[in-house]
């Protein structure tokens, strides 16, 4: 009844779980883990034998227990996530335990209780809660092949006393189990590490056939049709192990390093102005270029900034010295006007002595028409 409990809770607290969105196991996986396990103390209800040497037939109630001190539990599996959180799997396990009689009236004695188990399990991953573990729960049903081995049992409150052999006698019942668990990623994408709880119960009273030898006085007589059963025996597991999953997706690249903002280009240092022809005022993008220049001035180092005057090859060497110098002196004067201090100015002017682009006397050539500001 403790055991039905037990697993009919266990199914209600599972049924909400399947409406979480997650990132689960997808595809096959496989498992497996070892641990200590404890088989929880079990009625020995009752002992029946018959012997003809005596002519006795016999059944031995017992409100005794046979206790466990602890065991081992290991198990493997073999399964498939569907990916929404649900997974499916496989399980084959063994547990052993050795057991003695406890507050026993009608019997005493003990043996080694091992179980082989079948079970297939239903589970879900909580893929959500962190980044580095992954907890999971779910419910499993099978069947249980229990083995009492070197088994000896003594009746205590019969006359003749009998003396109960048990060697590898074995008894299946159908069964069912709780698994609560966590998986702890590994460096390897679909290996974790696995620590899990479970409860396992049996439904049924396993029953052990025995050989008996009953004693009265000093004759002894066999028996025949020698059993015990007893209660519905439940197991605690705690088990460490590993599960991989083969369809694991390999972990994201590390992101890209963020760009680098490029340097904001170092202000020029060199600026041309250029002029119409046999001009010397300043046009709206001259005074732009200009006003630029003034703007500059303060975000480079410099000694002095020459303003020097160039014009083109038409007209004489003179009349073009004094237009280019007009044209450096109007470009100064702009300068200041937009904060440059007139003393880190100095003024020269070239005529056409210096052409920006070469050309035959007497062409227009307005690149040659022009002031270079220079910040030195």
């Amino acid at each position: 009844m403790k055991l039905r409990s037990v697993m009919l809770a266990a199914t209600m607290l599972a049924l909400p779980v399947t409406a979480w969105t997650a990132e689960p196991i997808t595809g096959l996986y496989i498992g497996g883990g070892i641990g200590f396990d404890y088989l929880n103390s079990v009625n020995a209800k009752s002992v029946s034998f018959a012997t003809p040497v005596f002519g006795v037939t016999r059944s031995v109630s017992s409100n005794g227990s046979l206790s466990s001190s602890g065991g081992f539990v290991g198990l493997a599996s073999v399964g498939y996530g569907l990916g929404n959180g649900l997974r499916f799997e496989l399980e084959g396990n063994y547990r052993s335990n050795h057991t003695r009689t406890t507050g026993t009236s009608g019997i005493a004695g003990g043996g080694n209780i091992l179980q082989y188990g079948v079970f297939v399990n239903g589970l879900y991953d909580f893929t959500e809660v962190a980044s580095w573990v992954q907890p999971y729960a779910g419910i499993g049903f099978g069947y249980i092949w229990n083995e009492f081995q070197s088994g000896r049992l003594y009746t205590t409150n019969l006359n003749p006393q009998s003396q109960i052999n048990f060697s590898n006698s074995s008894s299946g019942e159908a069964a069912g189990q709780v698994i609560l668990g966590a998986a702890f990623p590994l460096g390897v994408p679909g290996l974790a590490l696995t620590t899990e709880f479970r409860f396992v119960g049996q439904f049924g009273e396993p029953s052990f056939n025995g050989s008996t030898a009953i004693r009265r006085g000093s004759a002894v007589g066999p028996a025949s049709g020698t059993s015990i059963k007893i209660g519905n025996p439940t197991n605690e597991s705690v088990l460490v192990g590993l599960r991989y999953a083969f369809n694991a997706a390999p972990p994201p690249p590390p992101p890209a390093p963020a760009p680098v903002a490029a340097p904001a280009p170092a202000p020029s240092r060199t600026y041309l102005v250029f002029f119409d022809w046999d001009r010397a005022d300043l046009t709206a993008r001259a005074r732009q270029i200009i006003a630029e220049a003034a703007q500059n001035s303060s975000r480079v180092q410099y000694t002095r900034i020459e303003v020097a005057g160039h014009a083109d090859r038409t007209g004489t060497a003179n009349y073009n010295i004094a237009l280019s110098r007009r044209r450096a002196e109007n470009v100064a004067a702009e300068l200041v006007r937009n904060g440059v201090p007139r003393e880190a100015i100095s003024i020269e002017a070239f005529g056409y002595s210096r052409p920006l682009v070469p050309t035959a006397p007497g062409v227009r050539e307005p690149q040659n028409r022009r002031v270079e500001i220079v910040f030195k």
